[in-house]
């Protein structure tokens, strides 16, 4: 496999891994999906799972965490304005959750993918390590 077939397969094994365990994720949480959220997973996990390999300088595991938290958040709420308010698809609404933006994203949320956004970056790394032979896992806390 050439190098550059070997970089899109890996991108795209790893959003495909992303999505589908995000999809059942949200399963188990609310008991139904939609089909956008596997895209919108599927970038997601490529991003945050990048964001130390694609740093100038190594990002602590804490700092990963909350920038992945803010990409989420970031993400969520640009997803929410063009599925739920421009295609009108009524997929979320944070509406009632306390400290909300138009409904779209909320602080409860974004403190719990703060959390999820350590998960998301395991998983990629040792995705990464085991399957496509990049260097073995280290975090500086």
């Amino acid at each position: 496999m050439r190098i550059k077939e070997h970089i899109l397969f890996k991108y795209f094994f790893l959003g495909v891994t992303g999505g589908s365990l995000y999809c059942c994720l949200e399963l188990l949480w609310r008991h139904w999906t939609d089909t956008s959220m596997f895209f919108v997973a599927f970038l997601l996990f490529i991003v945050i799972g990048g964001m130390n390999q694609w740093s100038r300088r190594e990002l602590s595991f804490p700092k990963q965490m909350f920038f992945g938290a803010v990409i989420v958040t970031c993400v969520e709420f640009a997803a929410g304005l063009i599925l739920n308010f421009w295609l009108e698809l009524d997929i979320w609404d944070y509406s009632s959750m306390p400290l909300n933006l138009m409904g779209q994203v909320c602080l409860p949320y974004s403190v719990l993918w703060f959390f999820l956004c350590a998960l998301i970056i395991l998983a990629d790394d040792y995705i990464r390590w085991k399957f496509f032979g990049e260097e073995k896992p280290h975090y500086t806390f």
